[in-house]
C-alpha cells in the first residue's frame, strides 16, 4: 500500500510517498497454508566423520572429442583444460582438499569436518557440477585458440562417503590405477592405427584379451617406444592440492624527496598445485600429510 506523508518545515511543505506493508490475514494463512510442501524435500545431509567425494564425468565425450577434432590417444589441451576447470572449482570451494582427474572424469575430495551447506548432498554435488561445467566453457579458448566451442558439454555427478583415510586412499589409488590401464590401452591401440596402419576394428581385434605386458612388448618391438618413459601426466593423471607457495614482486613505491624506487615484496599464501605423480604409494601422502584428517573422531 502506498501512502502519502505531508511534513512541515517552516511552513515549507513536502510530500513524501511512503511504501506501507501490509499483511492481512488472508495472505498469513496462504503462506501457511502452500508451506507443507517444503515436507516433500528429501533430507540428503551426508552423514558426519566422512569424507565427501564428488566425482563428475563427462556424458557423451566419445562423440564430444571426436567432433572437437580432439587428438588421440591424449590431447593435452582438453587435459589441461579439465585441470583448469578444476581448480576453479577448488579455489571457490576451499573444504576442499584434494582432487584427482584423468581422461573426462574429475574427483573432488571435501575435507571430513566440512559443513558446507549443511552436508547437503545435492547442494555440493550440483554446485561441484555447474562450477566445473561453466569454467569448462569459460577457459575453452584459453586452451583451443580459435577452434570454436560446438555445443555446450555437459558432466554428470555422484556423491560417494568414504568413512576412512584408508578408504579415501583406495578410492584415489582406484582412479589412479583405472588411469594407467586406460592409457596404456589407449596408447598401444592408436599406435597401431596411426603407425601400424591398422583400422580401428583390426586394431581391437589385435589387443583383445592381451595383459599389461603384452601390450608393452607391442609398442616396444614394434615401435621401440618405452612405455615407462611417456609422460607422466599421460600415465598418472593430475592431482591437484593446497599448498603454501612464496611469491616475490617488484613494485613501484614514492618515497618523499626520493622520487619513485623499486621494492621486492615477498608473501606465502596458499594455492592450488597441480602434480602427476604416484598417489598409490605411501610417499606423496607422508609429503603432504596435511590432506587427511585424523581417524580419531
Amino acid at each position: 500500500m502506498l501512502r502519502l506523508l505531508s511534513v512541515n518545515f517552516g511552513g515549507l511543505i513536502k510530500h513524501k510517498t511512503l511504501l506501507s506493508l501490509t499483511f492481512s490475514t488472508s495472505s498469513v494463512m496462504a503462506k501457511s497454508k502452500f508451506e507443507y510442501v517444503r515436507t516433500f524435500e528429501l533430507d540428503d545431509k551426508c552423514l558426519r566423520n566422512c569424507y565427501i567425494v564428488v566425482r563428475l564425468d563427462g556424458r557423451n565425450f566419445h562423440k564430444f572429442s571426436e567432433q572437437h577434432n580432439f587428438i588421440k590417444p591424449n590431447d593435452d589441451r582438453a587435459l589441461g583444460l579439465m585441470s583448469r576447470s578444476a581448480r576453479s572449482v577448488m579455489e571457490d570451494l576451499e573444504d576442499i582438499t584434494i582432487a584427482y582427474g584423468q581422461s573426462d572424469e574429475f574427483s573432488f575430495v571435501f575435507k571430513r569436518s566440512t559443513t558446507l551447506f549443511k552436508r547437503r548432498a545435492s547442494k555440493l554435488m550440483t554446485h561441484v557440477t555447474s562450477q566445473f561445467s561453466s569454467s569448462f566453457v569459460f577457459f575453452w579458448k584459453e586452451y583451443f585458440g580459435e577452434q570454436p566451442l560446438l555445443y555446450p558439454p555437459s558432466f554428470d555427478g555422484r556423491v560417494v562417503l568414504y568413512p576412512t583415510n584408508r578408504n579415501l586412499k583406495d578410492y584415489l589409488s582406484w582412479r589412479q590405477a583405472d588411469c594407467h590401464i586406460n592409457n596404456l590401452y589407449n596408447t598401444t591401440f592408436w599406435t597401431l592405427v596411426q603407425k601400424g596402419g591398422l583400422t580401428t576394428t583390426q586394431a581391437e581385434e589385435r589387443l583383445n584379451g592381451t595383459q599389461a605386458a603384452d601390450k608393452n612388448e607391442i609398442l616396444f618391438s614394434e615401435f621401440s617406444i618405452n612405455y615407462n618413459n611417456e609422460s607422466s601426466f599421460h600415465k598418472k593423471g593430475t592431482t591437484l592440492i593446497w599448498e603454501k607457495v612464496t611469491e616475490t614482486a617488484t613494485k613501484q613505491i614514492k618515497r618523499p624527496d626520493e622520487g619513485e624506487s623499486e621494492v621486492t615484496v615477498t608473501r606465502t599464501r596458499k594455492k592450488v598445485t597441480s602434480h602427476s605423480c604416484d598417489i598409490i604409494g605411501d610417499q606423496f601422502w607422508e609429503e603432504h600429510a596435511d590432506i587427511l584428517e585424523s581417524d580419531q573422531c
